[in-house]
């Protein structure tokens, strides 16, 4: 049986992640996909990224590694985003979804109240990802131009 060394993991992972693109590309897929991943609703970012991916001929697997790193953060987030988004959207009649209200009210006014709320952190996040994408892209692009084999592939060797 063989056996898998660290070298050969790094090696093999560096060749997967990269996949003949250069380092800004992969820094942009990888911001990309941490960005998506932060989204404030739960279940659409692995669609948003693998639609996105196809679109703009990113790497698959690298969107998607980091649309799944960034799950964790994507769920202490989604309160922040909501209270962002509530400010944003601040009315004279602002509505709270409490525990106690839930028995009284109908389905529908719920699923209606809870749409508004995910319609205002989708905005709140809307206004925070494309500044967030373009600082993780600059620092992604300048860290992965220092790793060997991806600089290899950006001079063409």
């Amino acid at each position: 049986m063989a056996r898998i060394s660290p070298i050969s993991i790094k090696r093999d992972a560096v060749a997967w992640l990269r996949l003949g693109i250069s380092p800004q590309r992969l820094a942009l897929t990888l911001a990309l996909g941490f960005a998506i991943g932060c989204i404030p609703v739960v279940g659409i970012p692995t669609v948003i990224c693998a639609a996105l991916a196809m679109a703009l001929r990113l790497n698959l697997p690298a969107i998607q590694a980091a649309n799944y790193l960034a799950m964790p953060l994507q769920l202490f987030l989604i309160v922040p985003f909501v209270r962002m988004g509530g400010w944003l959207f601040a009315s004279g009649s602002r509505q709270t979804l409490a525990a106690d209200s839930l028995f009284r009210v109908s389905p529908s006014a719920i699923a209606t109240q809870m749409g508004g709320l995910a319609g205002h952190a989708l905005l709140a996040w809307m206004l925070v990802a494309g500044p967030a994408v373009a600082l993780m892209t600059l620092t992604l692009t300048g860290m992965l131009r220092r790793i060997p084999a991806l600089a290899k592939a950006e001079s063409g060797d």
